[in-house]
């Protein structure tokens, strides 16, 4: 089952990773795009702490760069804000 919420959040992030001037934002971004593309195609989706984790980090990343990474990043944000609308829980 693919969650299309996270899958788009990670494409931004990919996206955000590559538009970077930063080394190690760009590194943080892809891993982070990693880990949601990786919980995308899990057999388990993820609970709300592991995405609110994703979501402190890129909370961090989203001041100190250009408005076109901020924008994606808030893009990949809103994405994921989408899909946890849905879980049970918090």
């Amino acid at each position: 089952m693919t969650r299309d919420e996270l899958a788009a959040a990670s494409d931004r992030l990919e996206s955000a990773a590559e538009d970077t001037a930063s080394d190690d934002a760009s590194e943080r971004l892809a891993d982070l795009a990693g880990q949601l593309d990786t919980l995308a195609t899990a057999e388990t989706g993820p609970d709300h702490g592991r995405l609110a984790r994703i979501q402190s980090a890129l909370n961090d990343l989203a001041s100190g760069d250009g408005s076109d990474v901020e924008a994606a990043i808030d893009e990949a944000d809103d994405h994921i804000n989408e899909y946890r609308s849905d879980l049970e829980g918090v």
